[in-house]
């Protein structure tokens, strides 16, 4: 149970009304989905950009505009009228660390054949979630695109079955579900109640400090726990302060002075 809920309110409020603009957006790979009005096309950006969103940011940034580059104004488009071979020949001398261009071309053919089926991504999960509660509708989520990938796991689409924190994959299901200043939404069949806070180290951290765990590792467990302490100060929107909290690190005055009176 986090200390002090009515203050912790007050304070992750004036965070969030501070830093949750687009000014403080870049450097993040979020800023790629700002270029697809259309939400077929911000599945497919979001899923690239999320995917791709291990390493030095740096590194991030420039392998994600290789990728959707290419795809052009609108890749679900291109993908649904490009054959695999034209793909693989564009992402030939692709490498994203562990991620290679062949391995793409075969998740982004996964993902183009789950929206030629069911018309979007979002139609997808939302048939999961007919059957399955959220966090198990998007570990199936996963698992259907690592097998339309022909393979049993991708470090492109984390599993949560297999304990992973998931982060990647939580950071897209916000930026599709959540809309305000940042985050640009676009689906509209799942709450922003559902979802679950993307853990990394900093989060963590954060979670131990607001007395949200004590959980050693950032696994599935303890994003689960931190989620669960953010649903007591925010039941409908838990993720809301993801973006706020994860500023820190831009080293400006007032961050220092927010933080600071937030953690001490």
């Amino acid at each position: 149970m986090p200390k002090g809920s009515s203050r912790l309110k007050i304070q992750l409020e004036e965070l969030y009304s501070f830093y949750n603009k687009r000014e403080f957006v870049h450097p993040d790979p979020l800023e790629f989905l700002y270029r697809y009005p259309d939400v077929k096309d911000r599945e497919i950006a979001g899923l690239v950009a999320s995917g791709l969103a291990y390493g030095r940011v740096s590194m991030i940034l420039k392998s994600t505009e290789t990728v959707l580059g290419f795809l052009g104004a609108e890749p679900s488009e291109y993908l649904k009228c490009t054959e695999a071979a034209e793909v693989d020949y564009h992402l030939a001398d692709f490498k994203h660390r562990f991620t290679s261009g062949k391995e793409m071309t075969s998740f982004l053919g996964a993902v183009s054949s789950i929206q030629k089926q069911y018309g979007s991504i979002e139609n997808f999960l939302g048939y999961l979630l007919k059957k399955h509660a959220y966090t198990d509708a998007i570990d199936k989520f996963s698992a259907e695109i690592t097998s339309r990938m022909g393979c049993t796991a991708s470090h492109l689409i984390p599993r949560s079955s297999k304990g992973s924190a998931c982060k990647r994959l939580h950071l897209f299901m916000r930026w599709m579900i959540r809309e305000d200043n940042v985050d640009p939404g676009g689906w509209k069949l799942i709450s922003p109640s559902e979802l679950i806070v993307p853990v990394d180290v900093h989060m963590h951290r954060i979670g131990i400090k607001l007395g949200f765990t004590q959980r050693k590792a950032a696994d599935g467990k303890t994003a689960s726990e931190i989620t669960a302490g953010f649903k007591v100060v925010s039941s409908g929107d838990p993720v809301k302060y993801d973006f706020a909290l994860t500023r820190y690190g831009i080293q400006r005055l007032t961050e220092c002075e927010l933080f600071r009176e937030l953690l001490k």
